[in-house]
């Protein structure tokens, strides 16, 4: 298939709009048109990763970090990086970023480490604001239902759980149209009264083409009236981080032990144990400490995540339990993730997960 299939599938669970500012997910190199065949997964781009591709003719490589984070200046083999997308360039082969994106959904990177823990009842932790936004339209009593059917197909409407919300009001519109009018009611030049309903409903405001052509499309109006709104509310679904439920306490040393085994650890840094058990449980994969005052307001009990810096612990001050687990080990389940939800989608596409440890850090045990 066309790579522009595999990307464009992905970015429509990740929306590339989810990402950090800081971030670079996406096609870094690569032609949306080119065929592809076979997909490589892993977690990091490096060259042994690359290596491993044109070993097992893999003409794609989908990885969680980004390869490039800033611009490069020079392509003369002095960096891994430079080395990594020159040789991927010659042996033209892709290289696609899922990153913070994946990080930021609902069904992305943390959700894969709550249901490695075994944890029920999980939300976002720190759930995105300013992507969520209202549309207002003014529809022909006659053609509210269409109207509603058309936007709520669209992708407007859902708010946590529930799905086809929308506020409706009944009104009396009025309006006149000039001599080079073809109103749908009325006559030009004349003032004319409709009865009306006003249909209020929200959507992420990465849908918005699509919401406003469903409207067009649906609304009878030569000039169809609408509003639109920002809203500052939260989305409950995308942002950083989640945090869940055990089954039952568990006493910290045992869950530690677990999370050890689990998460295949090879060691956790943590902080002081509180003595009391472990129940309610927050995770963030990859560097998490931008998180701990969101984990303790939500009452969790530990934080698991990574790269906590010596003084960051300090500020757990016996509320909650930090413990680092590392970044590889927090997100090395990310390529199982990548690898169901693409064959989920691609069922006779050639799939790989990489066999390389890419992991940076080593451990003297």
């Amino acid at each position: 298939m066309k790579l522009s299939q595999l990307t464009a599938y992905l970015e429509s669970l990740a929306p590339l709009a989810y990402q950090e500012e800081y971030d670079n997910a996406g096609l870094i190199v690569g032609q949306p048109e080119q065929e592809v065949y076979q997909a490589l997964i892993s977690l990091d781009c490096t060259e042994a990763i690359v290596d491993e591709a044109i070993a097992t003719n893999c003409q794609v490589i989908v990885s969680h970090h980004p390869i490039v984070f800033r611009g490069l200046k020079k392509f003369n083999g002095k960096t891994y990086v430079e080395r990594v997308v020159e040789k991927a360039i010659r042996n033209n082969i892709a290289i696609y970023a899922i990153h913070t994106n994946l990080d930021n959904i609902m069904s992305g990177v943390n959700a894969k480490i709550c249901e490695t823990l075994g944890l029920k009842n999980c939300r976002i932790l720190a759930p995105k604001h300013n992507i969520l936004k209202k549309l207002v339209a003014y529809v022909p009593v006659s053609h509210a239902d269409e109207v509603r059917d058309a936007l709520f197909a669209a992708g407007a409407g859902n708010i946590g759980n529930y799905s086809e919300v929308s506020f409706n009001a009944a009104g009396t519109g009025t309006f006149m149209g000039n001599d080079y009018t073809d109103p749908y009611v009325g006559e030009p030049g004349k003032r004319h009264l409709e009865n009306e309903i006003r249909i209020e409903t929200i959507y992420p405001a990465i849908l918005e083409s699509k919401i406003l052509m469903a409207l067009v499309l649906a609304h009878p109006y030569e000039e169809v009236a609408y509003d639109l709104y920002t809203l500052t509310n939260q989305h409950q679904e995308v942002g950083a981080g989640m945090i869940g439920e055990l089954e039952a306490p568990v006493e910290e040393e045992v869950f530690l032990f677990d999370i050890k085994e689990k998460m295949r650890a090879h060691v956790i840094r943590h902080t002081a144990l509180t003595g009391r058990p472990i129940k309610k449980v927050a995770v963030c994969g990859g560097a998490g400490g931008f998180l701990l005052k969101q984990a303790i307001a939500a009452g969790a009990d530990i934080f698991i995540t990574a790269d906590f810096k010596y003084h960051e612990f300090f500020d757990a001050e016996g509320k909650l339990v930090i413990a680092d687990i590392g970044h590889f080990e927090s997100e090395q389940f990310t390529q199982q993730l990548l690898y169901e939800i693409i064959r989920k989608k691609f069922s006779t596409f050639a799939i790989r997960l990489t066999e390389v440890n890419t992991n940076p850090v080593k451990y003297f045990i």
